[in-house]
């Protein structure tokens, strides 16, 4: 596998304050990584460093070998709301078409049309939501949305995949399976992966390494060497317990905010 991104003593914020600072992490092809912290910690950050958005106060970020920019079509990002007119017929097919690069498949020109067509529900399939093709957008379920918007990330074929919170207001059930599909969809067409989450319990099946941000620092590692009671209250720096249930769930016990989101 080889380096999507590299982080060395990296440091975010802006000109009159420091998000956070000194962290030092890889995210190699392929792999899935979870993205975890309190609000305001500095996740989103990250994806905006990443994409192009934001300049490092301090240390070194590579992506694909090189710094940062905007509009890179080497990756996808889905944020965290996306609002839908609730008047709009816009049909689901059609609004994975619209992830394609318009100058690229001339969307006027009729034949180059049936391609992007064709490319929509491709993506469509890939995330099985192909029975959703006609519905309008607007009466889709947050799961049914969630999937449509996973295939409009897919459908220009990244490299790296930026979900900010996809799981937000989905039941049990729901991000379990969405998280499924994703780390399949990942593994099979060997797309990097960083996903926000504020729960690690839906993410043990299948993450590869988390980054955890809280209190000004970042830590990396499997999800066992974060998500431990030594680990965490170095973060915090503040007792915190970390409790595991006979069905391998995590919780923690401590400070207010880490046992939000963990």
């Amino acid at each position: 596998m080889t380096n999507i991104i590299s982080a060395t003593s990296l440091t975010a914020g802006y000109k009159a304050k420091t998000i956070w600072q000194d962290a030092t992490f890889t995210v190699k092809s392929g792999e899935f990584i979870g993205l975890l912290g309190a609000n305001g910690a500095g996740k989103t950050t990250l994806f905006r460093m990443l994409l192009g958005l934001m300049q490092p106060l301090d240390g070194e970020l590579n992506i694909f070998g090189g710094k940062p920019q905007k509009g890179n079509k080497r990756i996808s990002y889905i944020p965290q709301r996306r609002l839908i007119d609730t008047e709009t017929r816009l049909d689901a097919l059609e609004y994975v078409r619209l992830g394609l690069n318009n100058e690229r498949w001339g969307f006027g020109v009729p034949s180059q049309a049936a391609i992007g067509q064709r490319k929509a529900m491709e993506a469509m399939q890939l995330v099985d939501a192909a029975d959703l093709a006609h519905r309008p957008l607007s009466e889709l379920s947050g799961g049914e949305a969630q999937r449509v918007f996973l295939a409009q990330a897919l459908i220009g074929d990244p490299e790296l995949l930026l979900l900010d919170e996809p799981l937000a207001n989905l039941d049990i059930r729901r991000e379990t399976q969405l998280i499924k599909l994703v780390h399949t969809i990942a593994k099979k067409q060997n797309i990097a992966v960083l996903l926000i989450a504020h729960d690690i319990n839906p993410l043990l099946p299948v993450v590869d390494r988390i980054i955890y941000i809280a209190n000004g620092k970042v830590v990396s590692g499997k999800a066992d060497e974060v998500i431990n009671s030594k680990t965490l209250s170095e973060l915090y720096n503040a007792p915190i317990e970390v409790l595991h249930s006979p069905t391998g769930r995590m919780a923690v016990l401590g400070v207010e905010e880490a046992a939000h989101h963990v």
